[in-house]
């Protein structure tokens, strides 16, 4: 098939960007090149029906931009955004009682929170927090909380 005197050329080209496209898809995690594969693959059947180049482009583009607007809200929700919340999530915010004094400092510290003793640092570089506290979890770093000061203390814990 000779289409515009260069024989197979441009489909070869649709073809070629449509393989490296899907095998780009297929090495990637999620979902990161399948809309301009879909593209290439419209632009190689205009390619093959005789358009000219400029409607294959027009093609790729057209295609490749109505399927990402069409499929990418729930790519993002089904695909990438699996993010499943684990247990450790579940103690930001949560009230601590300090099991090992906290001492920045010194590397030492540990707090009860939900049950389970964790290894803890004070929010502040050179923070400390006596046996018996109740803390704040701000965040987790690493296997680490790192908590804030509260205003009261449990009774008869120190």
């Amino acid at each position: 098939m000779n289409i515009g005197g260069n024989g197979l050329g441009m489909p070869a080209l649709w073809l070629a960007a449509t393989v490296v496209l899907l095998i780009v898809e297929g090495l990637a995690p999620g979902l990161v090149s399948i809309w301009f594969a879909l593209g290439s693959f419209a632009a190689l059947i205009a390619a093959v029906l005789g358009a000219p180049i400029w409607l294959q482009a027009v093609w790729f583009f057209v295609v490749s931009i109505v399927t990402l607007l069409l499929t990418r809200p729930l790519a993002k929700k089904y695909v990438n955004g699996r993010a499943v919340p684990t247990n450790a999530d579940m103690v930001l915010g949560q009230d601590c009682v300090v099991t090992e004094a906290i001492d920045n400092v010194l590397g030492t510290g540990a707090v009860s929170v939900g049950g389970k003793i964790w290894t803890a640092r004070m929010a502040l570089s050179d923070g400390k927090a006596p046996r018996g506290a109740v803390l704040r979890v701000m965040r987790i770093e690493g296997v680490k909380l790192i908590v804030e000061e509260k205003s009261d203390k449990l009774e008869g814990t120190t």
